[in-house]
């Protein structure tokens, strides 16, 4: 069985580098990265746990604790730490959980029921490189898997780890590569109304969106004076049934289906405030 985004993340009892642990006590209330390795001694998950042990201050800062896992003993975990620090200069510096059995890779859904401990190969194992990121209710918050011959991006998992947080606090979302200090999307949830009470300071709306029937019976929307694209509604905005005279409208969303006449998704001026607060602040409500 999978482990979803919202699900919440399975709870078990290992032995790990640092100690016998119960995972849900081990979380606290904070933020957890965990993630896997299929053997220990693969050269690439090696260069991964050196480079987590390096910017591990980062996720400090943030108040995220990191836990690794493989499917081997724990002594073994413990002869790889001692390589890891020969070739890559810095030893995990995070507990390593053992998971010999496959009990753990089982209940996370990265290895089907009927896997079978023992001589197995990284390549049997090699779905059992997943990154799970879990928020301080105990729910996944981010699930990314990895092939064994691509390193993982843990730049990215911080980048996501900020996003995360900030919109946990605030009615926000973060657009396409999104970076601490940026603008960010209030929620379409939020009225105008509320937005005034909540960003005084005001915010950015795109310019007015108009938009023309063609010929074809499509709905053609122009974004501030470029290049037009067409849409046959409502797969990206909620245009009436009927193409008719259309009504210009004054703010627009990428992925959001609303009628028009309620507020979609704005960009906010504000948001930079919220998003540069959180970063000098990250604990501070």
């Amino acid at each position: 069985m999978s482990v979803k985004l919202s699900d919440t993340a399975p709870d078990f009892e290992a032995d790990t580098t640092e100690g016998h642990i119960h995972f849900h006590d081990w979380i606290g209330d904070g933020w957890v990265v965990l993630f896997s390795h299929p053997k220990d001694f693969t050269p690439v998950c090696t260069t991964e746990l050196g480079y987590m042990a390096r910017i591990k201050p980062q996720f400090d800062a943030r108040g995220v604790k990191i836990i690794g896992l493989s499917a081997d003993p724990v002594g073994d975990h413990l002869k790889w730490s001692a390589d890891i620090k020969e070739t890559q200069g810095h030893a995990p510096n995070y507990p390593m959980i053992s998971d010999h059995d496959l009990a753990i890779s089982k209940l996370y859904g990265m290895l089907p029921a009927e896997a079978v401990p023992g001589q197995r190969t990284p390549a049997d194992n090699q779905t059992v490189r997943n990154v799970f990121v879990i928020g301080p209710d105990k729910k996944i918050k981010l699930v990314l898997a990895y092939p064994m011959t691509t390193g993982r991006n843990f730049d990215e998992v911080l980048r996501v780890i900020d996003s995360l947080q900030l919109t946990a606090k605030h009615r926000v979302a973060t657009p396409v590569n999104w970076k601490q200090g940026e603008d960010v999307i209030i929620a379409g949830s939020v009225s105008d109304e509320e937005a005034t009470k909540l960003y005084p300071r005001g915010w950015v709306a795109p310019k007015a969106l108009s938009a023309h029937c063609s010929s074809s019976g499509a709905v053609i929307f122009t974004v501030r004076g470029v290049a037009p694209f067409g849409r046959r509604a409502p797969m990206l905005f909620l245009a009436p049934r009927e193409c008719g005279p259309l009504v210009p409208m004054r703010r627009y969303s990428i992925n959001q289906r609303s009628a028009p006449e309620r507020p979609l998704i704005l960009l906010r001026r504000d948001g930079v405030a919220l998003a540069r607060a959180a970063h000098r602040h990250p604990r501070r409500s």
